[in-house]
């Protein structure tokens, strides 16, 4: 038990810094979704980035180290999908790596969730833009069909688009992160909710509360589904 709860602390300390924040009431929670039959297998979704890791559909092909397919559970429940790779994600092949990368796999343990055990991870691009720009339409163009064929294949319950440029880029709508949070949206057919990007909690403090009542709502959604 003693364990348990210095467990609990290191997690709100990583997500709050030094404040602890309690709720007294719970979370509403949505109406359940219809039950999905999965059944992906490692080796399909291996196939299918082995068919487009060599792209070079648009320029990033010529700038790139690696070609960052995405990483997790092939029947996650839980997807989440980043704009783009940046320089260690390029280097390593691997969506989310580094200090947000690892800030990332905290919020999801605080949720009794992590990488590669029901929640997959990717970008909607496959390859770093140059100085970690945002991504351009032309190369969203190339390169969402990719992560639509991702969604199909893994069927999560729920989409979490990390970050506005990843959530204004899903849903084709250019305005603040905060008229995307708090809603349910619709990408293809999957419900999809918006979230600040684990590198802006480092940048900003002041984000970890509200990034925390997200990954509560994504925490009972997904509980309830």
């Amino acid at each position: 038990m003693k364990d348990t709860v210095h467990q609990y602390l290191q997690q709100q300390k990583a997500l709050y810094g030094n404040e602890l924040y309690l709720s007294r009431e719970p979370d509403s929670l949505p109406s359940t979704s219809p039950v999905i039959d999965k059944s992906i297998s490692y080796k399909e979704i291996d196939d299918f980035n082995q068919s487009i890791c060599n792209c070079m559909e648009c320029p990033l092909g010529k700038t790139r180290t690696n070609f960052v397919f995405g990483v997790g559970d092939p029947n996650a429940e839980l997807m989440l999908v980043g704009e783009a790779p940046g320089k260690q994600e390029d280097l390593k092949g691997e969506p989310f790596v580094g200090r947000a990368g690892k800030l990332l796999d905290d919020i999801l343990r605080a949720i009794n969730r992590k990488r590669g055990d029901g929640v997959y991870i990717a970008n909607v691009l496959k390859c770093r833009p140059p100085n970690n720009r945002d991504p351009l339409p032309s190369e969203v163009e190339k390169c969402e069909i990719y992560l639509q064929k991702q969604i199909q294949l893994v069927k999560p319950k729920l989409i979490v688009a990390l970050g506005r440029v990843a959530g204004k880029t899903l849903l084709k709508m250019d305005v603040p992160l905060k008229e995307l949070r708090c809603k349910t949206h619709d990408y293809n057919g999957t419900p999809l909710r918006v979230t600040y990007h684990p590198a802006a909690l480092l940048r900003n403090s002041n984000f970890k509360p509200p990034t925390w009542d997200d990954f509560k709502w994504i925490r009972d959604y997904l509980s309830q589904a």
